[in-house]
């Protein structure tokens, strides 16, 4: 286990210097969001809605946004108040266990000794074995002013962190407020039914039944070879604020230089890069130019032979009538 922050209980007089380990981990099998048409890999930028740019984290800082203004508060700003930098575990009063809401416990941590000496450690954990209590303390953690329970687990001292009294909800549910009448005899059966099925907590006897299943079929699918190469889901990164917008220059460039049958066209750069902008349009007039030219030629063309076909009509018309009249002199001769 790796320590999580080092810090000191303040018991009275007494200082014990500890370190704090998370004591819980997650076992859930990690899971990440793909295109369900591809399976490429789908991912979540910190965009500025102001510049559009990608932000790196520490440029980062943190706002509070009250009645349409917003007030930035730095790192620096946050680490200035003073429940921030404080590494003292103190204890405040200590308490009976049965005094205590299980809906208050929310993270545990392991408290190691932090000295060379851990007399001072063992004292505490000798206090609260013989009184049976539990030290409520206060501390800061994460960028949080906690409240936590000092007891004892497997003789090592745990820390659990409390939520605060106004972080509980209260519960409340006209339902219940209805009037129900439960008979004698259906008291008797349901407490039967408690009898029955009661028995000590073992926790190993219970395991994550969903986590299994999935782990099964992630496997079943391995086997059957319906799986993706890694690499393949994985796009090149997005440059700083440019995000999905195509280069619209540049995909004009390349579909001119794929029209031409050449390779692509190296082009200078210069400090703004106006040469590698200004190539791709002189292209597109160019091609342009070449294309409306052609476009004028073919139609001349068409236009010259639409003239040749008329005069041979019109020739034609007028030589039929003479044509005609050179029969019917022979037949009368």
């Amino acid at each position: 286990m790796r320590a999580i922050w080092k810090g000191a209980i303040a018991f009275g007089l007494v200082n014990v210097p500890v370190k704090v380990y998370s004591a819980t981990e997650d076992h859930d099998i990690s899971l990440h969001q793909v295109h369900n048409a591809d399976g490429g890999r789908i991912r979540y930028q910190r965009r500025c809605e102001v510049c559009s740019k990608i932000i790196d984290y520490e440029d980062i800082d943190k706002a509070y946004e009250d009645d349409g203004r917003t007030v930035v508060l730095t790192r620096d700003e946050l680490k200035s108040i003073p429940a921030e930098n404080s590494h003292e575990i103190e204890v405040v009063q200590f308490v009976p266990v049965d005094q205590l809401d299980p809906m208050m416990f929310e993270k545990s941590y392991y408290l190691e000794p932090d000295s060379k000496s851990p007399k001072a450690y063992v004292l505490l954990r000798r206090a609260l074995e013989d009184t049976d209590r539990v030290a409520i303390v206060q501390f800061a953690l994460r960028d949080k002013t906690r409240l936590g329970a000092l007891r004892i687990r497997d003789e090592v001292l745990v820390l659990q962190s409390l939520l605060w009294a106004d972080e509980v909800r209260a519960a409340s549910f006209p339902a219940l407020e209805t009037s129900v009448r439960i008979s004698a005899q259906e008291r008797e059966m349901s407490a039967a039914l408690v009898d029955s099925m009661a028995s000590d907590f073992e926790p190993d006897q219970f395991t994550d039944e969903y986590q299994e299943q999935l782990r099964q079929l992630i496997e079943a699918k391995l086997d059957k070879g319906e799986s993706l190469d890694t690499e393949e889901t994985f796009g090149a990164p997005a440059e700083a604020g440019e995000g999905e917008v195509i280069d619209l220059m540049e995909a004009l460039k390349r579909s001119i230089e794929k029209k031409r049958g050449g390779g692509p066209a190296e082009t200078p750069a210069g400090p703004s890069g106006s040469a590698a902008k200004a190539a791709p349009k002189a292209a597109a007039r160019a091609s342009a130019s070449k294309s409306t030219g052609t476009k004028s030629t073919a139609t001349k063309a068409a236009s010259t032979r639409t003239a040749s076909a008329k005069t041979a009509a019109a020739a034609k018309t007028e030589a039929a009538p003479k044509a005609t009249a050179a029969k019917t002199a022979r037949k009368g001769a």
